[in-house]
């Protein structure tokens, strides 16, 4: 997916070891009157979690961080399919392989014993595909990925006549028929469910929000030991950190560190028996002041300030700026880029703190945003087959099977260097791209070997950062909202840029608070009061 929800599965030149991502992702309207699914209460629902770990982890989860590179373990002694062949529609972002003559492909579904043939298409237009597919049922693959954001309008009355109810094969202990899908995280499961019923399959996230992070190397050279610890300090810092004469400023937009210091809800938070909108919050007025107090203080780099946020990476990279937020896989991304020609290169997330200090709680981002779904049939010896392929494809980390999904065939696609790890060959720059990954994923593993210290900083963080982790409001449902609604809070989008560039003040917040609630805020407010009376 794109870059710049922290995920990048494309193929790497030396080594795809994959490691946490974080992702922030758009949502999209449903149909009017809406619908929804029970997954934070589904109960029985659920696939009873049953966690298998091939080989042991150095670093519990959430982080499941591996410091060493371990004998792999073969999960399937034989193939688990039965011969059939299944068509699979997914996106991707980057070049699509060849789906005949492939050796990978080839490989994969020879070990699966079943054949995917996949219908892959560009991941940048995927949801116009997907709409158009999903229109026309007879069209409709066997097998198919729809991420969160990529949900059409109508699909939670439509998913019911389009696709397989799950729960009779995978509800509660049944799911013990397929041991490696029984390893994947509960929380995981909770976005595959609507109406009621569990009918899709997930790729797992970590859902950790997005560090923020520092040129540790650099602060090293200027001799600055101690970190901020309250949003007013973090300002303070960014001031002793720019020097605009050698081009040099403390801090790209932190909007995102902002609503995360000051605790403000992605969406509703309950205030006693009242749902509150993000916008109506304390939380997010003051997350905009303290934004606002940023820039007045001269310290974000111009290009942010003009809203050239597309090279914050590169100015953060070359220490042009030196504290910037991203999502935790482009941590490891970074170190892939500049090691090479920087070897001293170093940056290191800073402990979560806010506006109540190092006592701040954290909204847990979604466990899963991309799901696959199996298309509507009453053949149970089908079902039963695609789910098997599916509990293949969800071999975990320390797995042959794993290495062979995530890296193809040894000395074809990858060889095996002197400190164990793959190195991609020519040959998998053309034939294998991320693909099997976006029917059913294993649960996230932290595997960056080869950045040393890596897997112990990240693992550390993560686990620490997840002690502070809450749930929000509606986290796990699938809700539509009646298409009304759709743009409602889109000028806030805007409004957050201009408040924290002067453009604006506070009293526009007002106002536009006033607007958002005549314009429907108040009837979209009893619509999810509904849901969460249900619930």
């Amino acid at each position: 997916m794109p870059r710049r929800h922290g995920r990048d599965r494309r193929r790497r030149s030396r080594v795809r070891l994959r490691g946490h991502r974080r992702r922030h992702l758009p949502g999209r309207a449903g149909t009017p009157g809406g619908a929804t699914s029970s997954g934070a209460g589904a109960g029985e629902i659920l696939p009873s979690y049953i966690p298998k770990e091939y080989v042991q982890p150095d670093f519990p989860a959430p982080a499941s961080g591996y410091t060493s590179i371990p004998e792999f373990v073969q999960a399937f002694p034989a193939p688990p399919g039965s011969g059939g062949t299944y068509k699979a529609m997914t996106p991707l972002w980057g070049a699509i392989p060849p789906t005949t003559g492939n050796l990978y492909f080839d490989t994969v579904n020879k070990a699966i014993g079943s054949k995917v043939e996949f219908q892959i298409s560009d991941g940048n237009t995927y949801g116009d595909k997907l709409a158009a597919v999903l229109a026309s049922p007879k069209d409709i693959a066997d097998w198919v990925c729809i991420p969160s954001w990529n949900v059409p309008p109508r699909f939670g009355t439509a998913v019911d006549q389009l696709f397989t109810d799950l729960t009779p094969y995978l509800a509660g202990d049944k799911v013990k028929e397929y041991p490696n899908l029984a390893n994947i995280p509960t929380d995981a499961w909770r976005f595959c469910v609507w109406n009621n019923k569990l009918v899709g399959l997930p790729m797992p996230d970590s859902g950790v929000p997005n560090p923020l992070f520092y040129r540790d190397d650099i602060f090293a050279e200027l001799g600055i030991t101690d970190l901020p610890t309250t949003p007013d300090e973090l300002i303070e810092l960014a001031k002793q950190l720019t020097d605009p004469g050698k081009g040099v400023y403390g801090a790209e937009d932190l909007w995102t560190q902002a609503a995360n210091m000051y605790e403000t809800p992605s969406k509703w938070k309950l205030d006693g028996d009242k749902l509150v909108h993000r916008v109506e919050t304390e939380e997010y007025r003051g997350a905009l002041e303290w934004i606002r107090k940023l820039f007045e203080a001269g310290v974000v780099h111009p290009d942010a300030v003009a809203g050239n946020n597309g090279d914050a990476k590169t100015r953060f990279e070359s220490g042009r700026t030196l504290i910037a937020n991203d999502g935790i896989g482009g941590w490891s991304e970074a170190l892939q880029r500049n090691l090479g020609s920087n070897p001293g290169y170093s940056q290191r997330p800073m402990p979560v703190f806010g506006v109540n200090g190092t006592d701040v709680k954290i909204y847990k981002g979604n466990a899963a945003s991309i799901m696959s779904y199996l298309k509507k049939t009453d053949d149970e010896a089908k079902i039963k087959e695609l789910l098997k392929i599916a509990d293949f494809l969800a071999s975990p980390f320390g797995t042959t099977e794993y290495q062979l999904i995530n890296f193809g065939v040894e000395n074809e696609h990858y060889t095996i260097d002197g400190d164990g790890l793959p190195v991609s060959t020519e040959l998998a720059a053309t034939e294998l791209q991320p693909t099997y990954i976006f029917l059913v994923d294993p649960p996230v593993a932290n595997t960056k070997v080869q950045f040393p210290g890596y897997v112990e900083a990240s693992s550390t963080w993560i686990n620490e950062t997840a002690k502070h982790f809450v749930d929000p409001v509606f986290y796990g449902l699938n809700i539509a909202e009646p298409s009304e609604y759709a743009s409602l809070a889109t000028p806030f989008t805007d409004l957050e840029k201009d408040i924290a560039r002067g453009r604006k003040s506070l009293s526009d917040l007002d106002a536009a608070v006033e607007t958002w609630r005549k314009s429907g805020g108040e009837e979209l407010r009893t619509f999810y009061q509904k849901i969460l009376d249900e619930q």
